[in-house]
């Protein structure tokens, strides 16, 4: 049996008016407030300038991969790598940068962690061109990371050279993923699995752990893998048909 004092406090949530619902303009205007309120600083009116774009800039500048925590974290990890390779002589760097720089492409676009996304759907600029000019910026960032901790780490160059395309078609795929499952951190595990896979089978075929950045044979399926991850970000990224 439902007691009185139940049924009084059942009236009274009654009498209560029911909660508005959530006012989505208000919210998406609050971010744009937090993307655009920041003043102009040298990196971005470079951008501005190299772009044509005062809103493809901003898109850049405030890509999560290339904020200053994460480029320092990056820095730290190929500083570790080199530390490593000293050590052993095994090229850490070359089976790190990879991996490095496929959380990263990973984490350049997509809803969640991207404060400007919503927006970028919005404006003028194309989700496509939004997602070229940072994958290509975070992957230049990285590249050169990579170059600079294997020049520091004395790895012979044919190795340097080897990590570019692994380095490429690991990106492609982490990128590939997170645009699919538009989530960046399905994209990082993507990613990372799929280089670990490759580093363990290298060492399973010849014995050596380095084998996936520098058995040349395995070069070109890196890039027609990588081709093939690209044309699923475009077929993605796609605008439908009838829409704007």
């Amino acid at each position: 049996m439902t007691s009185d004092h139940e049924v009084g406090a059942d009236r009274v949530s009654a009498q209560r008016p029911a909660p508005r619902d959530v006012d989505l303009d208000r919210v998406w205007v609050g971010v744009a407030a937090e993307v655009w309120r920041r003043r102009l600083g040298p990196v971005e009116r470079l951008a501005g300038r190299l772009l044509r774009s005062p809103g493809l800039a901003r898109a850049l500048v405030t890509t999560p991969s290339l904020l200053l925590g994460w480029v320092v974290a990056t820095g730290v990890v190929l500083l570790a790598g080199v530390l490593a390779t000293l050590e052993t002589g095994t090229p850490y760097v070359a089976l790190l940068a990879p991996a490095v720089a496929a959380a990263g492409i990973a984490y350049a676009y997509g809803p969640g962690i991207d404060p400007a996304w919503e927006l970028s759907c919005s404006v003028a600029v194309s989700d496509r061109l939004v997602l070229l000019v940072r994958a290509l910026a975070v992957f230049g960032l990285n590249a050169a990371f990579g170059l600079a901790a294997s020049a520091a780490s004395g790895v012979a160059t044919a190795v340097t050279l080897g990590w570019l395309l692994p380095m490429t078609a690991v990106c492609a795929l982490a990128l590939a993923t997170a645009t699919v499952a538009r989530s960046a951190n399905v994209g990082v595990a993507a990613g990372v699995a799929g280089w670990v896979i490759m580093i363990l089978a290298g060492q399973a075929a010849t014995g050596r752990i380095s084998a996936a950045v520098t058995t040349s044979v395995l070069w070109l399926p890196y890039l027609t893998f990588a081709c093939c991850c690209a044309a699923i970000v475009l077929y993605t990224t796609r605008i439908p048909r009838g829409t704007s």
